[in-house]
């Protein structure tokens, strides 16, 4: 591990952080915020994913000086106004997924138009130069929470060409097809043609 590079993850999330690890680790040695000794929270106030991922990113990059990247994800459902959108991750007011998961089927309740999608926008920093990378995966939203893989709205999304959410599907077919797999693919092609 030593002789490859090192890279920042810009989150705290352990979910995304595993995830990530598995997709990208023979290209680069990911280090998470933990392993900075870095919990401050980090403000997410710009109302769009790309305008969220750079906040985050520009922050541990010039705190640290370190190649750094960080995320934005939100799951986006047609019917609702593309809610909840860049809210995703504290729709119901607080970080629950739970109680988003509710609220969520509770406004889709008796509307037929099911269909959403997940995007994820990478903002990546390294020698003062700023790139996105984004992923998106179209699917539905189950009338119920099914399976206890994965994180998020997981249970509920059914990605298409599958009968089964997220949160039921094997962890390697979710690897291959997610949002966020798909945004890492594009970091990787770029990892591979970039020194950090």
């Amino acid at each position: 591990m030593t002789d490859l590079p090192t890279l920042v993850f810009a989150t705290q999330n352990q979910g995304k952080l595993v995830e990530l690890k598995g997709l990208i680790s023979q290209k680069v040695h990911l280090i998470s915020l933990n392993e900075l000794n870095f919990d401050e929270d980090i403000p997410e106030t710009t109302g769009t994913l790309e305008g969220n991922a750079h906040q985050k990113a520009s922050t541990i990059y010039k705190r640290f000086g370190k190649p750094c990247f960080s995320d934005d994800s939100g799951l986006f459902v047609n019917a609702i106004d593309g809610a909840p959108g860049v809210d995703s991750a504290h729709y119901s007011g607080s970080r629950d997924n739970e109680k988003n998961i509710a609220l969520l089927l509770k406004n889709l309740d008796q509307i037929e138009d099911r269909s959403a999608y997940f995007k994820t926008v990478f903002c990546l920093i390294t020698h003062d130069n700023t790139h996105y990378f984004e992923g998106i995966v179209k699917g539905s939203i189950a009338n119920h929470p099914r399976g206890d893989n994965g994180f998020g709205y997981d249970p509920i999304f059914v990605p298409e060409g599958y009968h089964q959410t997220f949160g039921e599907l094997d962890k390697e077919i979710k690897k291959s097809l997610s949002h966020r797999a798909r945004a890492t693919q594009s970091l990787i092609e770029f990892l591979r043609k970039t020194d950090l």
